[in-house]
């Protein structure tokens, strides 16, 4: 787990006067779940916005997968999925599944397996035929997963993924997520939620636009001598 896949180096933004990011250097290695962890409004989605290619930082460069970002060509080998649902409400979920795949390039048998693969793994097989306006919010949380998982990208960045999805379900997503790293897929989410922070294999924690400190989440427990990932994120964050 010493290859980075991804480098951030020194990245700072801005929106006018407002500073969203402020100097961020940080390297995600291969195979690893990196979390980015903190509250609404630290920094998170602009920064996973950055590493996927759909802004650009006002200071500073990200390093994805080799390469220098935004680009298209390293774009196609990471799949992401955004805090809102990037579907279309009077397609089916097959439909909109088949038109991802599409952008992605999967053809003939090979689509078909992958879109079944995916619904079985957020468990939406039985409502594939299903209008997508008529799935409820959990649903379409699930079925944007799905769409970000068909191509199997060497990198997964995934936005507050498990956000209104039931814990009985949330356990399973995590554990296709682990399935996932065991072939040696990269995965990077953001969360505010403490306990799914503690199944991440090392955790960013994100204040202000700032990265305060970075560590397993048996490390950064234990460095500040507390005994969750909560009590730890206010000792860093100077609560």
């Amino acid at each position: 787990m010493n290859n980075p896949v991804i480098t951030i180096k020194n990245v700072s933004k801005s929106f006018g006067k407002n500073q969203v990011l402020e100097n961020i250097s940080l390297e995600i290695h291969s195979g690893e779940i990196f979390g980015f962890l903190g509250p609404s409004g630290a920094g998170k989605t602009t920064l996973v916005k950055e590493l996927v290619g759909l802004d650009t930082p006002t200071k500073g460069e990200n390093f994805v997968l080799g390469g220098k970002m935004p680009s298209l060509g390293l774009m196609e080998r990471v799949g992401y999925m955004s805090q809102a649902d990037a579907l279309y409400g009077e397609l089916s979920a097959k439909e909109n599944l088949e038109f991802f795949a599409a952008l992605y390039g999967l053809k003939g048998p090979n689509r078909k397996k992958r879109m079944e693969m995916v619904m079985e793994m957020v468990q939406l097989s039985d409502d594939l035929n299903k209008l997508v306006s008529n799935y409820s919010g959990g649903m379409k949380r699930r079925l944007s997963l799905a769409a970000a998982l068909l191509h199997e990208p060497e990198l997964l960045i995934l936005d507050e993924p498990t956000v209104g999805i039931d814990p009985v379900l949330r356990k399973s997503i995590w554990d296709g997520f682990y399935d996932l790293k065991k072939k040696g897929t990269t995965i990077i989410v953001t969360t505010h939620v403490m306990d799914e922070a503690e199944k991440c294999d090392r955790l960013g924690m994100v204040r202000n636009g700032k990265l305060i400190a970075v560590g397993s989440p048996e490390e950064l427990k234990e460095n500040t001598n507390s005994g969750t990932i909560e009590d730890a994120f206010l000792v860093y964050g100077g609560a």
